[in-house]
């Protein structure tokens, strides 16, 4: 074969693979508006004051007979998908594994989550029942469905450009955040003049998430390839749910170092899911500010987390990934310690707060996927990212739940989001403790040249 031959060739699976990874951009486009503007904006403050319309004379709810204080029902609602998504995903990822069919698969869970999010469009009056109902399945679908698309970043980019894509995907799923957050902000400060009431603006934001979901997932549908999965990942994919689990993490004993980096994340990466899913909870009914200001301060953290992901990749360019994250978590603490002193009714501090969450928040989960996919056998790609994924959003429930408790005994936001800095302290401790460029040789990985 002539060397014309090989560098056509060579060119030709370069073009096919920036296809992919412009595909697989589209995914974070798609699915990160349901982040935004549900979980992180509207959801929270709607449903609470729904479930407090509920609420008997003490401000209790009775979900399933339980007594629940109305203002911890959110909260409470998370961490059950989680607990849900920790049923799914490990099922999903070894699906993917043994058929190296991902693509149906990353299909019905994208559009089992977009129609329960266009399903929050009913949720009026005294039904916080099935606000909960939805919002559970809904988070647990999301959680599914990023085991998959995930697991398909070893494949379409080699190591040296992983943390770069990476990055680019988050921004690309900022950036669409930032883009319907505006024509929710126009919605809501101006529903009068569209001729709807603020809660019908703010039921036709929630819904408008699930169709933009599912309306862009069919971008990566069509640019995205499946591929014929390897002999012994076929035969390791056997297991099923627990079980599956269980085989993938007994693997990982194997591999102890993947292992500490994954407990690792799991324990900061908790503390940054639940300040994404309760900050707008405490914005609203701690601090006393208004929507529209809750919807701006979102807004400046999805602008800032565009240039925040881009920036930290090229600061793991030059100091490594392990570096910048770690970094990433001193910053998330001393953000979290300052909010607990946050006036009531002073919005320019809750701004300032937001644009720094908004400069790390992106980098930060961007490199850590990045990382990890140094540390995953070959071959083991969805199995190893469905745990991963527990880590990221299946094991997530702590710290709503450590939230809500601190809530329900305290009755106090403040109290509840400084208990959330535990959770960076100790994924500081973790993430220092492990080598990172032995833990990518052990996984059978060429290892960068900084990392």
């Amino acid at each position: 074969m002539g060397t014309g031959t090989v560098r056509a060739e060579a060119a030709d699976e370069a073009a096919e693979r920036r296809r992919e990874q412009r595909g697989w951009y589209f995914y974070d486009w798609a699915c990160s508006v349901y982040s935004t503007s549900v979980l992180t904006v509207f959801l929270g403050p709607y449903l609470t004051s729904v479930a407090e319309s509920a609420a008997d004379a003490d401000g209790f709810v009775h979900p399933l007979g339980v007594p629940v204080r109305a203002g911890s029902f959110f909260a409470y609602c998370v961490s059950a998908s989680v607990i849900l998504a920790v049923l799914l995903m490990p099922m999903a990822g070894a699906a993917a594994d043994r058929t190296g069919r991902k693509k149906p698969l990353l299909a019905a869970a994208a559009y089992v989550g977009a129609t329960a999010t266009t399903g929050l469009f009913l949720l009026d009056g005294h039904r916080y029942l099935l606000g909960g109902v939805l919002l559970i399945v809904a988070n647990a679908s999301l959680a599914v469905s990023m085991v998959l698309y995930n697991s398909y970043l070893p494949q379409i980019a080699p190591p040296e450009e992983r943390d770069a894509v990476s990055s680019r995907g988050w921004a690309f799923g900022y950036a669409s955040g930032s883009l319907v957050l505006i024509a929710n902000l126009v919605l809501f400060t101006a529903h009068g003049s569209f001729g709807v009431s603020e809660t019908a603006a703010v039921r036709i934001c929630l819904a408008s998430a699930g169709l933009w979901w599912g309306a862009f997932t069919l971008v990566p549908l069509r640019r995205l390839r499946d591929r014929r999965a390897p002999k012994d990942a076929t035969a390791a994919a056997r297991g099923h749910g627990w079980r599956q689990l269980a085989a993938t993490v007994r693997d990982m004993r194997h591999r102890p170092l993947t292992l500490a980096f994954l407990l690792a994340y799991l324990i900061y990466n908790d503390g940054i899911q639940t300040v994404i899913s309760q900050a707008s909870v405490y914005g609203s009914e701690e601090l006393g500010l208004s929507q529209s200001t809750l919807i701006t301060a979102v807004l400046m953290v999805q602008v800032l987390a565009v240039a925040g992901a881009l920036g930290m990749g090229w600061l793991a360019r030059r100091h490594g990934a392990k570096r910048t994250i770690l970094g990433s978590l001193i910053a998330w603490a001393v953000t979290l310690g300052a909010g607990y002193f946050l006036p009531a009714g002073a919005p320019v501090g809750f701004f300032v707060l937001a644009g720094g969450i908004g400069l790390v928040l992106g980098g930060s989960q961007a490199l850590s996927r990045s990382l990890f996919s140094h540390l995953v056998p070959p071959g083991k790609e969805a199995e190893y990212f469905s745990a991963y994924e527990m880590s990221d959003r299946g094991m997530s429930w702590l710290g709503p739940l450590l939230f809500g408790v601190t809530y329900q005994l305290t009755g106090s936001y403040r109290d509840a989001i400084v208990s959330l800095v535990v959770f960076f302290a100790l994924g500081f401790v973790l993430l220092a403790r492990v080598p990172v460029r032995r833990a990518i040789s052990e996984a059978g990985n060429p290892v960068p040249d900084r990392i």
